[in-house]
């Protein structure tokens, strides 16, 4: 039993959006020189190959970590993710960090509002009018109406869209499999999946774009292994609320290093949306059973 430390769980969380961060801003780099699909594939051939390594040195080796009671589920999860990674990677050439996280921080109302039809659970008013306010902020982020829209603004409200589905999926993955299995199916369907749409767009890549490369496939596993470790030490509950300064972080990577404006609707919509996240996951606490 690893002993519970709530402080250190908070650091780790913290470093883990940081990490989120950096490797977001080096995705956006990478994607604007090449094809989305490949990028996305290399990454995630390292992501498999570490899914791999954790599964033949965790308990029961490597065969337990295949030995999922639900293949159909796992694998529709792995490919969900895969697909929603393009998704966001593709905002983020499209619009930026800045604007690109202020839509996306919408998921955790987004997974609120489907746990009742996906997961069953029940959600209560309160948790509702923090759902509608937290549109109310995307609403004002996009602008819709005011002649300044653009479509691609709905390219991160999709990734948020299928990034809350597969959170949902997951928890109920979690009912049969362990933390383990999904983890390894995530990694090597994710894989199978990206190199089935990104092999079509390979295209040289410069030496010093390869130590991007290879930097973003390490920010990637150093993520995973801190999201883990400080789930491990912490209960979800303490540490979660930490995960919403990833969009400060990557604000901020967005102004020093990519020259993007934070225009005020922007600001005042990600800080309705980040209150009403909040809000709706102290309920979910709250409402949770002792």
């Amino acid at each position: 039993m690893i002993a519970q430390n709530t402080t250190l769980g908070i650091w780790l969380m913290t470093a883990t959006a940081f990490v989120f961060a950096m490797q977001d801003g080096i995705s956006q780099h990478l994607a604007g020189e090449y094809n989305v699909f490949m990028i996305i594939m290399i990454r995630y051939w390292f992501f498999a190959s570490f899914a791999i390594v954790v599964a033949a040195r965790m308990a029961g080796g490597f065969r337990h970590a295949v030995a999922t009671r639900q293949l159909g589920l796992q694998i529709f999860r792995g490919v969900l993710l895969a697909l929603e990674v393009c998704v966001m990677v593709t905002g983020f050439v499209l619009l930026g960090l800045i604007e690109s996280h202020a839509v996306f921080a919408i998921y955790p109302l987004l997974i609120a509002a489907l746990s009742g039809p996906v997961l069953g659970e029940h959600v209560g008013w309160r948790r509702w009018v923090a759902i509608g306010i937290g549109f109310l902020g995307v609403l004002i982020i996009l602008q819709p109406g005011l002649g300044v829209f653009q479509p691609a603004a709905l390219v991160p409200l999709l990734a948020a869209l299928m990034f809350a589905l597969y959170g949902l999926l997951t928890r109920r993955a979690a009912r049969q499999d362990s933390a383990a299995v999904s983890f390894f199916w995530t990694g090597t369907t994710g894989a199978v999946t990206m190199t089935l749409l990104g092999v079509w767009f390979w295209e040289p890549m410069v030496p010093g774009d390869w130590g991007w490369m290879m930097l973003l496939c390490a920010t990637s596993a150093l993520s995973h292994f801190l999201l883990i470790r400080a789930y491990e030490v912490a209960e979800a509950s303490a540490v979660q609320p930490f995960a919403y300064l990833q969009l400060p972080f990557a604000a901020a990577l967005g102004l020093i290093v990519f020259d993007e404006v934070l225009r005020p609707n922007v600001a005042l919509g990600a800080a309705i949306v980040a209150s009403a996240g909040l809000f709706a996951l102290w309920r979910a606490q709250h409402k949770a059973p002792k």
